[in-house]
């Protein structure tokens, strides 16, 4: 017997959504699997682009993530990596299982002052998905470092 899992709220002590899998039935001592397909119509695309890498995170609106790729993960080496084709083929890789789940609206945070920045943002703007805003929330420091001491 399943357990009830108890409504909280805190996100720490309880189980999100549901399982991915579900168990159909038994054939010969074999268990088969169906995959349950989420309709997610609304998302958070993040962009982080470095100056080495781009990698695209795409969630839903609660923050669990859905799909994600890199520059790297599309099989980009070295110096290769940080250029905008590989952001552009990291975007569409990312974004492409989350159009066939349903996706039609999304907003976009970009990060970082790497190459693949606006590479990124046209892929997604020619895809069918709408953006609701495009924030850039590249960390800024206010004060700086602490500079190292004097020289005696």
């Amino acid at each position: 017997m399943a357990k009830a899992i108890p409504r909280t709220g805190s996100r720490r002590n309880v189980r999100i959504g549901s399982r991915r899998n579900v168990r159909v039935g038994l054939r010969r001592n074999r268990i088969s699997f169906r995959k349950i397909v989420r309709r997610i119509s609304k998302g958070v695309i993040h962009v982080q682009a470095s100056f080495h890498n781009t990698i695209v995170t795409v969630s839903d609106l609660w923050g669990r993530v859905v799909s994600w790729s890199s520059a790297g993960t599309c099989g980009f080496k070295g110096t290769r990596k940080g250029t905008p084709f590989a952001a552009e083929t990291a975007t569409k890789d990312a974004i492409g299982p989350v159009i066939d789940q349903g996706m039609q609206r999304a907003g976009v945070l970009i990060k970082g002052a790497g190459l693949g920045r606006d590479a990124a943002l046209q892929v997604i703007r020619r895809s069918r998905i709408r953006f609701t805003f495009v924030q850039d929330v590249t960390p800024m420091p206010h004060n700086g470092c602490r500079p190292p001491k004097k020289k005696r």
